[in-house]
């Protein structure tokens, strides 16, 4: 059953219509299904649509409120929530305010039984339509786990939370991802999240196996003792900071997780006295540390393992005279150190026809883009600038991509 009053054939009418924005389409879709079936349908293409970026053609056959997409977690970092819970002994996850589904879909295909919690009736059929699209290709779960199953509680998770455990089977794990939008955008007040930080506490400090998703600016001073936090990034984007408690999570560990574009993931888990952060010259190659490296702290355990120093004692930027592969850091090499002089760079940009610039920095004043304005490169050939602070002062580096 579709949710949302929607129907098949108003979907697949939808689904033909070139241009969703445009009168003719209005019209068309007005005249066939009325008005409201028609918007309704027109809406939910549109986010199919948008929702390609983020879920693949996965979104063809899902369903989307405009908050819902906007929340929803990756699939990639939901089966990634998923293995944690897992490995760390869940047979099934309660789903604490799980939007239209994605984290609940990643529970589900990776066997777990799933319990999803909503508490907007339109948001929760949303997700139950889509855990319905999943149901029946998810895979049994490992040993006697047999099928998972779902199903989805229109429920306010605060206010409800005692019923909800009275009902669910020891070994299940409490699952998270609080709101952090009010009516003016993003927030990230901790008083502002909904559930509460004050519920997310006792969530972290109950028996239950728990993870709760938070936004990757979450202050080192803010994690609970006892709790172990992991920044995620993906394809290159810090997403979040995960707590995660019981199950195979390290009390008051600090670890960094990137999870590469085609699969895969690598993590680097944070040891504070391993290893102390010195300050070099600039050599052959720099490397730029992932961002989740960065807010886990991990920056100088990562120098360790590439046999670098850091550029300057507040820049992340680090640099060695051997490239050492990693999953954790970009590698750029050094082809040319250059004056930071405007005058000069344009001179450089002239000479080799650079028409495509690419301008990284870290720890000086500049807005990258207005910089290359002011540059106004021309021609065919490409070039990356890397500009960035150093004990002697600002540097500017023509640099190259190491491809792994």
């Amino acid at each position: 059953m579709l949710p949302l009053g929607l129907t098949e054939e108003a979907m697949a009418a939808a689904a033909g219509e070139v241009d969703l924005e445009s009168l003719s389409a209005a019209q068309r879709m007005r005249a066939r299904f009325g008005p409201e079936l028609a918007a309704g349908a027109l809406t939910q293409e549109s986010l199919r649509r948008r929702a390609v970026a983020k879920f693949g053609e996965d979104a063809r056959g899902m369903f989307f409120t405009r908050d819902g997409l906007e929340q929803a977690t990756r699939p990639a970092v939901a089966a990634h929530h998923a293995e944690r819970l897992r490995t760390g002994g869940a047979t099934g996850v309660v789903d604490l305010g799980c939007g239209v589904g994605s984290d609940a879909i990643a529970f589900l295909r990776a066997g777990m039984s799933v319990r999803a919690v909503e508490v907007d009736p339109e948001t929760a059929a949303v997700a139950a339509a889509n855990l319905g699209s999943v149901s029946a290709g998810s895979r049994a779960g490992a040993g006697s786990r047999g099928r998972p199953t779902y199903d989805v509680v229109v429920a306010d998770v605060e206010r409800d939370i005692a019923s909800l455990a009275e009902v669910t089977p020891a070994d299940w794990a409490w699952f998270a991802d609080p709101a952090r939008r009010d009516r003016t955008g993003r927030v990230w007040r901790l008083s502002d999240f909904s559930p509460s930080w004050p519920f997310v506490l006792r969530l972290l400090s109950g028996d239950r196996m728990a993870g709760i998703k938070l936004g990757p600016a979450l202050p080192h001073a803010e994690i609970p003792s006892g709790v172990e936090a992991e920044w995620v990034s993906h394809s290159g984007t810090t997403l979040e900071a995960a707590l995660w408690t019981g199950g195979d999570a390290i009390p008051d560990g600090r670890r960094a997780t990137v999870i590469e574009r085609g699969g895969g993931s690598a993590s680097l888990l944070v040891d504070d006295t391993a290893a102390s952060l010195e300050v070099g010259p600039i050599g052959r190659y720099v490397y730029e540390p992932d961002g989740a490296v960065i807010r886990a702290g991990a920056i100088a355990m990562l120098a360790a393992r590439l046999h670098a120093t850091s550029i300057d004692p507040k820049i992340a930027y680090l640099s060695s005279d051997e490239v050492v592969r990693t999953p954790f850091a970009q590698a750029f090499e050094v082809l040319e150190r250059l004056p930071y002089a405007e005058k000069a760079l344009r001179g450089w940009l002239r000479e080799r026809e650079i028409g495509s610039l690419e301008i990284k920095q870290r720890g000086i004043d500049l807005d990258p883009a207005q910089l290359r304005r002011r540059l106004a490169p021309r021609g065919s050939g490409s070039a990356t600038f890397l500009l960035t602070r150093s004990p002697k002062g600002a540097s500017v580096l023509a640099v190259r991509r190491v491809v792994a």
